[in-house]
């Protein structure tokens, strides 16, 4: 599928607020050969590209993704009030910020669910993207419709519009699915009437991944979960979430914002889990185990980050900076 029309959308950034916003072409950014990609991933933040940029989880996936060869990630953002009306009025659908592809030409559309506020977004992106809304009316030509963080850990408000969830931490877990999709792919599962079911009792088989539609899901008067059962024999019967035994490596080039965005600086995960044990800190508990950064990793990434980033300050991001072990050093 060809990118949108560049001279329709230079038309409409005249026309709005922030314009940077829909552009792309950032320093750092990664723009791949689609024909050798052997699965395309658009990664999707339902919020506005200063929130969504200023996200850690979806720089290191895409950083993740981009390393590996067989794969192509590139990113969309919701659009901005203004934005979204003109490229109705244009009959302009969303678009990822690397190619300016519809979000409907991808093999797999990822949204980041931090926060519940943002779910009529990822209607409101699979609607402008050109995708159905309902996951079972999606065929085998649509893109899988996937989606990680911290919401998931709830994904019932969700099950009907997204085609499988990935429980936990999705740095292994998402290189995994890809893969699972490029076999998919190559055994020629598009062409097949059940192509689609198909692809997903296939990723149902990777650790952490939950499928909606191979489950039965009751409640009880109040609105309450009553239970959830399988109802394919190749789903497992508990989802355990994924828990990455230590910290990746940190995207030392990470993209620079076009504007600036909420948290505009270089960023440095130092720490993942937290050991207080706040009950009213679903972050504190979801993270476990605690798994820290070496100090002389932590300072060759903040002189990388700065050396190909230009930012003057750097962020030691994680739920408890100050009990790193190694924070004095």
């Amino acid at each position: 599928m060809l990118p949108i029309d560049a001279v329709a959308l230079e038309t409409l950034l005249a026309r709005v607020q922030k314009p940077g916003r829909y552009v792309g072409q950032e320093w750092n950014s990664v723009t791949k050969e689609w024909a050798q990609a052997e699965v395309t991933l658009a990664l999707a933040y339902p919020d506005i590209y200063e929130i969504g940029m200023s996200n850690l989880g979806l720089g290191l996936l895409y950083d993740l993704v981009n390393r590996d060869p067989r794969f192509l990630a590139e990113r969309a953002y919701a659009p901005w009030v203004d934005m979204d009306a003109a490229m109705q009025a244009a009959g302009l659908p969303l678009f990822s910020l690397e190619s300016r592809r519809p979000l409907r030409a991808f093999d797999v559309l990822g949204f980041s669910l931090q926060y519940e506020l943002t779910y009529s977004n990822v209607l409101t992106m699979l609607a402008r993207g050109g995708v159905p809304l309902w996951s079972a009316e999606r065929s085998a030509a649509d893109p899988l419709v996937i989606a990680g963080g911290s919401c998931c850990y709830n994904p019932e408000p969700l099950a009907d519009f997204i085609d499988l969830f990935v429980i936990g931490e999705g740095e292994e877990a998402l290189l995994e699915l890809l893969a699972c999709v490029a076999d998919w792919k190559r055994a020629g599962g598009k062409a097949r009437p059940d192509g689609r079911a198909a692809l997903l009792r296939e990723a149902a088989q990777i650790p952490g991944v939950y499928v909606p539609s191979l489950y039965d899901v009751t409640y009880h008067d109040d609105g309450t979960l009553a239970s959830i059962a399988p109802n394919d024999p190749r789903a497992p019967a508990q989802v355990r979430k994924r828990i990455m035994p230590t910290l990746g490596p940190v995207p030392t080039r990470p993209i620079v914002p076009n504007i600036e965005i909420v948290h505009d600086r270089a960023m440095v995960e130092i720490q993942r889990g937290c050991s207080r044990g706040c009950r009213f800190c679903q972050a504190g508990m979801i993270y476990r185990p605690i798994r820290e950064r070496p100090v002389e990793e932590t300072l060759q990434a903040i002189d990388a980050l700065l050396a190909s980033t230009g930012y003057d300050e750097v962020s030691l991001v994680s739920l408890s900076s100050s009990d790193h072990s190694g924070i004095a050093d």
